[in-house]
């Protein structure tokens, strides 16, 4: 199975705030290559957080993972999901379309945002 991530799975990750069960299983899905979109590129990357080691950390971080752009088939699948799904954020929208379009399971604490989504996997990272 792989996964993409979302803009908080990172957050939490790098920073350790997950349960000691899910950090782990977190390694062991890093260590085998993980995705994001390019949402999670750019909302993780303009967080500065005022400490040099940590946003480097964090640029190290990203850069290790698979990004996807935008393509004309996540654009689809964006707008489907926001006619679907009208309180769907824009920004989540094209990350859940990026999870569909590739068949990659989505690893959010923000289980609600994404629900009921038709043919998205989700799992909450700080369950694993």
């Amino acid at each position: 199975m792989t996964y993409l991530f979302d803009s908080n799975t990172v957050i939490d990750y790098l920073a350790g705030n997950m349960p000691a069960q899910a950090m782990a299983a977190m390694h062991n899905i890093v260590n085998q290559g993980f995705c994001i979109s390019v949402i999670t590129n750019i909302e993780t990357l303009s967080f500065e957080s005022g400490n040099p080691t940590i946003d480097a950390n964090t640029i190290a971080f990203v850069q290790m993972a698979i990004m996807f752009d935008l393509t004309n088939d996540i654009v689809k699948e964006t707008i489907l999901l926001r006619k679907l799904k009208k309180k769907l954020k824009t920004p989540d929208a094209i990350i859940a379309a990026t999870a569909i379009a590739y068949n990659l399971t989505l690893l959010t604490r923000n289980v609600s945002d994404f629900a009921n989504l038709p043919g998205l996997s989700i799992i909450n990272p700080h369950t694993l």
